[in-house]
């Protein structure tokens, strides 16, 4: 439910978390700012937007007039004068601490009512981020799941400096636009989500390295098996209702022999050095060259959609 305690909510950039944020947080009723670089960045955020509307529009999740409506609530600019009254800001540039920086600078310099700075990094220590401020306690990382319009869950990470108040707003926003926030007690490279993500990626390499299973047979049966149950419960419960008894046995027998590398696997490495990185080049691991991407994003898209819960502004 939108709060009426929050007018203005902007987000520095224009890529696709950004855009999709826009599209979150427009979808609840919220006024919303995106600050672009350039005027090409403007045309690239307005196009991302429209393309996240245009799937739930497909979906019969929002009406075109819903849409409409939504769009009535964007602005998008280049000029920080534009952000002056703006309370939460959601900073969504690239994974470089110096960029990051400037733009809390420019933050602090043209925006005075800020109550908070939420960053979506997926890497930097929030400890690291603030360090750019000299309003230090206003900065937590609030990262988000792509695509942040559908994805529920943010991880909430504060940094030493984080004042109460700021975490609770962040905190509370997040849960009127629909999503299960979670709070870390204490900083740590990857947070939750990627330190599982990654943890399991690295295995997944490692058995093909070792030449015990295929790409295409791991990704079957990560589908196929246990991933679907982790929708409905989550590990600690499906591992305490198997019996922590039959668990101790298996860590005991399984865990000497799974991957410890500390380093990207070299699977992957020399697939990064001749500059095959997936979708984006047409090769990665898999070829992706006839692949139909628009089909492909609503496949990865569709598992989310049962959790569309917004409070759509009325139509027009």
């Amino acid at each position: 439910m939108k709060l009426n305690s929050i007018n203005n909510v902007s987000i520095i950039g224009t890529g696709m978390i950004g855009a999709s944020m826009a599209v979150l947080f427009t979808g609840n009723g919220y006024k919303t700012t995106i600050l672009a670089h350039n005027d090409a960045e403007i045309e690239a955020g307005k196009q991302r937007y429209q393309a996240c509307f245009e799937d739930l529009v497909q979906k019969k999740l929002v009406t075109e007039k819903q849409y409409k409506a939504c769009e009535k609530l964007l602005t998008i600019t280049t000029n920080y004068q534009d952000l002056v009254d703006t309370e939460l800001i959601f900073e969504c540039v690239v994974e470089n601490l110096a960029v990051k920086h400037s733009v809390y600078q420019a933050i602090e310099a043209n925006c005075p009512n800020f109550k908070a700075i939420a960053s979506s990094t997926s890497a930097i220590s929030a400890d690291d981020l603030a360090e750019g401020l000299k309003q230090k306690e206003k900065l937590v990382v609030a990262h988000p799941w792509n695509p942040p319009h559908l994805v529920p869950c943010v991880e909430l990470v504060p940094s030493q400096w984080s004042e109460a108040g700021v975490i609770e707003a962040i905190y509370e926003f997040l849960e009127s636009v629909g999503r299960k926030v979670v709070v870390m007690k204490k900083a740590a490279p990857g947070f939750i989500g990627n330190r599982l993500q990654h943890a399991l990626y690295r295995e997944a390499v490692h058995m093909v390295e070792q030449g015990i299973a295929s790409p295409e047979d791991i990704d079957k049966t990560l589908k196929y098996s246990f991933v679907p149950r982790y929708t409905s419960i989550g590990i600690f419960e499906h591992f305490d209702y198997a019996g922590l008894d039959m668990i101790v046995s298996i860590d005991d027998y399984l865990f000497p022999d799974l991957s410890n590398a500390d380093k990207t696997p070299d699977y992957i490495r020399s697939r990064f050095e001749k500059g095959d990185l997936g979708q984006k080049t047409g090769l990665g691991v898999y070829d992706w060259s006839q692949v139909d991407m628009d089909a492909f994003r609503m496949k990865a898209a569709k598992p989310y959609f049962e959790f569309f819960n917004w409070s759509l502004p009325e139509e027009e």
